[in-house]
């Protein structure tokens, strides 16, 4: 190849292989433009129903943009760490938490009827099962990273262990919303990761077959809840009430809504929790059928970003953890929405930037940050 071809040839490659010192300045520090841009949007539609659903709580709403800065601290430095470092720290993380689940269970401190605290005297309170949400994908990812994939039978089954032990320990608390998502964030990487359909029907019909059994080991406002989903109106006054006001409110935004600040459901104290795990029926009545729309394309273009990066991931733990992060976004908005609008149980679990609540949005935002380091470090660059 004479001077002139090796030209040609060089002007022909892409500008990251010719010229890699020429990065974008969001590459450099490591953060995915499209997907901070996305999260950014749902952030400020949170921000602006949050002041209406509180009342016009201009301290809420304050306080709210304080867990999201440092949420997007959070989500900043953890892009900075190269996956390699994620995946040594796996095992370790897991079992860290789970010991301070054990803790939690041996003196946690007690409130509102659950013990789901540990407390740092003079210091902070903080709830080791959201730690949990992030180190659960992690173990099971790093774990069958080193199997030969799909999984073999024993192989799902020490994963259905790893998954079932911090599960049962954040199901004692009690606090089932949380031990479902900590569960399904480790059944998605066993799922990633090829699990025969013939488990999965085994384990339906398993399921199915100890549900009876189960229903006697729930706690009292656990049955009801369940009651409650199949007819809200045996107690309208009651259980019943919050589902039957959250309906009303859904309903009556019709096409477009009522118009931000004009909605009256969560305004006249109708719609009890309207500002945090019932905020979207508020969105719903004061933005109607066309805001909703909006709101799921967003979480939808999130969603579709996130599994983007985990399909381009550069080996097969990055692939599954990205992809479980993914899928438990996914898992947070469904419920949400599902328990709100009364085709699933009342669980406690908040929409995802529209909720108000600073552990969630540390959380997740410390999952996205995870999948932007996976992203923006590619493998030679580690």
């Amino acid at each position: 190849m004479n001077q002139r071809q090796h030209y040609q040839f060089l002007r022909r490659l892409p500008d990251d292989v010719t010229q890699p010192h020429k990065r974008s300045w969001w590459l450099r520090w490591h953060i995915d433009f499209p997907l901070l841009a996305l999260l950014l949007l749902v952030c400020i539609v949170g921000l602006l129903e949050l002041y209406s659903a509180s009342g016009r709580n201009l301290a809420l709403v304050i306080k709210q943009c304080s867990s999201l800065g440092l949420g997007l601290l959070a989500m900043a430095i953890l892009a900075q760490i190269p996956p390699r470092i994620y995946q040594a720290i796996s095992p370790w993380l897991y079992c860290a938490v789970v010991v301070l689940l054990i803790m939690v269970a041996l003196f946690g401190t007690v409130a509102m009827g659950a013990r789901r605290w540990l407390t740092i005297p003079h210091v902070t309170r903080f709830q080791p099962s959201e730690f949990m949400k992030i180190a659960m994908p992690m173990m099971i990812a790093w774990f069958l990273a080193q199997q030969i994939l799909p999984p073999r039978l024993k192989h799902i089954i020490v994963s259905i262990l790893l998954i079932a032990i911090p599960a049962a320990l954040i199901a004692r608390q009690p606090d089932l919303g949380t031990a479902l998502l900590v569960a399904s964030s480790g059944f998605f990487v066993l799922f990633l990761a090829g699990l025969p359909w013939w488990f999965l029907g085994l384990s339906a019909a398993g399921l199915a077959a100890i549900a009876p059994i189960a229903w006697h080991f729930l706690h009292d406002y656990q049955r009801q809840r369940i009651l409650t989903l199949i007819d809200p109106q045996s107690d309208p006054l009651g259980t019943g009430w919050n589902i039957i006001q959250s309906k009303t409110a859904i309903g009556s935004g019709g096409l477009t809504g009522k118009g931000w600040l004009n909605g009256t459901q969560a305004h006249l104290e109708f719609l009890p929790e309207g500002h945090t795990d019932f905020i979207i029926a508020t969105y719903s009545e004061e933005f109607g059928w066309m805001g909703i729309i909006v709101l799921l394309t967003l979480y939808s273009l999130i969603i579709g970003r996130c599994l983007y990066i985990a399909s381009h991931a550069n080996d097969t733990y990055r692939r599954l953890l990205a992809g479980a992060i993914s899928l438990s976004f996914f898992v947070y908005v469904f419920v949400n929405a599902g328990m709100v609008s009364g085709i699933l149980p009342v669980v406690g679990v908040p929409l995802p930037f529209i909720s108000y609540g600073g552990t969630a949005m540390l959380t997740l935002m410390s999952g996205f940050g995870i999948l932007m380091a996976i992203h923006t470090h590619q493998q030679n660059l580690d």
